[in-house]
């Protein structure tokens, strides 16, 4: 009877393990089928990370046009040509995305995103789905992959653009060429249309490892859903949260956003008519993004060739020389209290909230070898307080004996005063034009609303 009872007993154990490993995996398939988020661990994963390079690269890059946006609304003969044409003289001889990612990581970016697919249709690695990609063109080499092999052997995460849109399927149905201007542009009214990118973006989501970043350009629903359930934790931008173009919002905006902005006036390489931004308006406007808790994605547009443009390489290498000094400050930060006081920006440390950074107008606001007396009307020293230049130890001015470089600061009734020099040769002129930083450490805010003013009690007291 026992050697009879045990193996009932087996059985039924067996029985019951069976029904708990099912029910665990039934469970994990219905998550994955059900997430409809990020997961919110991964979104502060993004917003510390706070400066990521976009790169619009794409099979009309000869012509030096906008990207994809030519078709919309294009004749039948130019859609035609464009299809047909442009991917045979696509070959980047120059093409090195070793120099591409080193450079990204010395301007301090941390992320990437990459037009894998823009809204041509045209396939920036070698799909399975359709004949307009890569392996059509004379270099017929997976461009997709020699990026992500490049980025990540930087240590920088890895993003994938990609378009719902698709102007090539779009021609070949005989659909009028637009965007979200017929029922059929969106994937979710058009089974044909859906299926193509469900299937592009699994080869996307299963060929090329971890994937940290999505930018789904056009209709997300259906095809966000789709990348959770393929991987987990990819973040999804542009779909799922606020990703705006070309500007910045007046105010913070609460939980992670991204702003997108050109170098230039164009996405894709633009070889004439195209006048760059400075060095200093693009290092601005990574410092107000971060002050209002956003992420800054600066975009590059690769020439025919392969080669990042020089006047987009000089822009990024004097970004480079800015973090190079002061990456702490824009790097793992959030809002402060308040984001600016005057001209000056603030960002908080994400890990130490009393840890705080002010970005003083530096060139000829505040020139090489001048003291300044800086009040900070909102900012309140504690007893542990340290104050400190970021990348300058204000002990000497070179070539300058008996230079007093010294910082000091104390606590006043008008605020917290730091009086110390701006130090740091960056440049042989000494004109460097753009931001010093203020790391202010033990520090409190300090509400002007909670000053208390003792107003007459006289008759007539107004």
């Amino acid at each position: 009877m026992n050697h009879h009872f045990k193996i009932l007993f087996l059985k039924k154990t067996r029985k019951w393990m069976l029904m708990i490993a099912m029910s665990i995996s039934l469970f994990q398939a219905q998550a994955q089928q059900t997430q409809n988020a990020n997961i919110a661990s991964r979104e502060q994963w993004f917003q510390d990370m706070g400066f990521g390079m976009f790169i619009h690269w794409g099979v009309d890059v000869s012509l030096g046009s906008v990207i994809s946006h030519s078709l919309a609304g294009a004749s039948p003969e130019y859609a035609q040509k464009y299809f047909k044409e442009l991917p045979a003289i696509f070959n980047p001889k120059k093409f090195e995305p070793d120099e591409w990612a080193s450079l990204a990581k010395l301007a301090g970016m941390k992320y990437m995103v990459f037009t894998t697919k823009h809204h041509s249709g045209f396939c920036m690695w070698p799909t399975k789905t359709t004949e307009f990609s890569i392996a059509q063109t004379p270099f017929g080499k997976d461009i997709t992959k020699a990026i992500v092999d490049a980025f990540r052997k930087q240590g920088i995460a890895i993003g994938f653009y990609f378009s719902p849109e698709d102007f090539h399927y779009l021609y070949e149905q005989k659909i009028p060429i637009g965007r979200t201007q017929h029922p059929m542009h969106y994937p979710a009214n058009k089974k044909g249309l859906m299926d193509l990118d469900k299937a592009q973006l699994k080869e996307l989501l299963t060929n090329y490892g971890k994937i940290d970043l999505l930018f789904l350009d056009g209709p997300a629903e259906g095809l966000k859903e789709y990348a959770w359930q393929l991987q987990p934790e990819i973040v999804v931008t542009r779909g799922q949260m606020k990703t705006q173009e070309q500007n910045l919002p007046d105010k913070p905006i609460p939980g992670p956003w991204e702003a997108c902005f050109t170098m230039g006036t164009d996405w894709q390489y633009k070889p004439t008519n195209d006048p760059q931004k400075t060095g200093t308006e693009m290092i601005n406007m990574l410092i107000e993004t971060r002050a209002k808790g956003g992420n800054l994605l600066l975009n590059v547009g690769p020439k025919p060739n392969g080669e990042i443009q020089i006047e987009q390489e000089a822009l990024l290498r004097e970004l480079a020389l800015w973090n190079f000094v002061n990456e702490e400050s824009v790097h793992t930060v959030r809002p402060f209290a308040i984001t600016k006081e005057g001209p000056i920006w603030y960002t908080r440390s994400a890990k130490d909230s009393n840890t705080v950074f002010a970005f003083v107008p530096g060139g000829t606001q505040w020139p090489y070898g001048d003291r300044k007396e800086l009040v900070f009307r909102q900012i309140k020293p504690t007893p542990n307080t340290k104050v400190s230049i970021l990348g300058y130890d204000s002990q000497l001015l070179e070539y300058k004996e008996g230079f007093d470089a010294g910082l000091r600061f104390q606590d006043t009734n008008a605020g917290f005063l730091i009086s110390a020099v701006n130090g740091h040769r960056l440049y042989t002129n000494n004109k460097w034009p753009n931001p010093v930083v203020i790391k202010m450490s033990a520090v409190q805010f300090k509400s002007l609303t909670d000053t208390k003013i003792n107003k007459s009690k006289i008759d007539g007291a107004q």
